[in-house]
């Protein structure tokens, strides 16, 4: 197979609202073809939309009447056995009633095509409608009924989910997880965390970073502790926002038609999930400034009221999910650190994920705005 990416790369969503080169080439006619035909299916294909998402290359792909998701991923960020454990999880969720667009496979039965340091994953298209495939990351649900139905389906996804017996995934590059925060001491897995990657130790040595995580997370996970004890972890999709679901082709309904990429998934607890989902479509972080905050707080109790609707979590899971909610995004924003440090050489997008995305959100949920975000969660009960 050729190198991937040998057409004009296009500029991508960034860490910031700017548009921004990708990290990795585009995917290209050429190589979707190859691709495909390693999953039995030969011919001319057609490249109809390239992801906007920067860390990693994705397309879909038209092949006469027939419709493909193709994605690449490089072996440092992804393996096989990664992907594998993905497919398992949409598999299992597909056997309970979830929509997901089906993972295909090659003559032998293996999902992942390996081509030197790519890893190739291969879908069919997901039914529905990609509403909010071009909205950056951290953008909001577009009305409350939206809101409300992608609340529904996560519930309808972890009730399908909750027999699913897999252990759960090592955290890793661009990795969700919650080895650290429900860790018996988290402050001092966080330090075993960095002691283990030195290359993130020594991009991160002329800040004082675990000083300021450990003043900023200390006392959200001293209000967490006592409520964490005796939550049974299950597996959950670990990146539910807006773009990575699929909505019935109806103006005048709020329907999640199917749910896509499985990337982080993995064994955590439901309200950290459902923290996740907040954190992602309620506060507008790209946007934000000191004279300008955008949350959605209807946004975020309609999501939490529709989950409660369909998944039945019982009281006080309200005030469970704010407990979860200025941690959630702690293991990601790791996980970006160590991307940018061990996987790409991108000093300032390192740096951005240290300041902005783990400190940041900290700090965020300890002003005005973020406690009140809190508060009302907590007041939903």
């Amino acid at each position: 197979m050729r190198r991937p990416g040998g057409d004009t790369e296009p500029l991508v969503h960034g860490m910031g609202t700017s548009l921004v080169a990708p990290d990795w080439p585009p995917i290209d006619p050429s190589e979707a073809a190859e691709v495909l035909a390693a999953y039995g299916w030969s011919g001319a294909v057609q490249l109809t939309w390239r992801s906007p998402r920067p860390m990693s290359a994705a397309a879909l792909v038209q092949r006469g009447r027939e419709a493909y998701f193709v994605k690449r991923h490089h072996a440092a960020v992804r393996s096989s056995a990664d992907l594998v454990a993905e497919h398992d999880f949409a598999r299992h969720l597909a056997e309970h009633g979830v929509t997901v667009p089906a993972v295909c496979q090659m003559a032998n039965g293996a999902s992942v095509f390996a081509h030197g340091p790519w890893r190739y994953e291969v879908h069919e298209r997901a039914p529905g409608e990609d509403r909010y495939r071009d909205d950056p990351s951290w953008s909001p649900f577009h009305t409350p009924a939206d809101a409300t139905a992608a609340g529904g389906a996560l519930g309808a996804l972890h009730l399908a989910a909750a027999d699913y017996p897999a252990a759960e995934r090592a955290l890793g590059p661009l990795m969700s997880s919650v080895a650290i925060i429900d860790a018996p001491d988290p402050l001092a897995a966080a330090h075993e965390w960095f002691a283990r990657r030195p290359t993130v130790t020594a991009a991160i040595a002329p800040r004082p970073l675990l000083a300021e995580l450990e003043r900023l997370a200390a006392p959200f996970l001293a209000q967490l502790a006592p409520l964490r004890q005796g939550l049974e972890r299950h597996w959950g999709h670990g990146d539910w926002h807006p773009s990575n679901l699929m909505w019935a082709k109806s103006p005048d309904h709020s329907v999640v038609a199917a749910v896509i990429d499985f990337g982080l998934c993995n064994r955590t607890f439901a309200a950290h999930d459902v923290a996740v989902a907040i954190e992602r479509s309620a506060i507008d972080w790209l946007g934000m400034r000191p004279d300008r905050t955008l949350v959605d707080r209807r946004g975020a109790l309609a999501l939490l009221e529709g989950y409660r609707q369909r998944a039945r979590p019982g009281a006080g899971f309200g005030h469970l999910v704010a407990a979860f909610l200025p941690l959630c995004h702690l293991e990601y924003a790791l996980s970006e650190i160590e991307y940018f440090t061990s996987v790409i050489d991108s000093p300032g997008n390192a740096t951005l994920a240290a300041e902005q995305f783990l400190l940041g959100h900290l700090r965020w949920f300890r002003e005005p705005a973020g406690a009140q975000l809190l508060e009302a969660l907590d007041a939903a009960g």
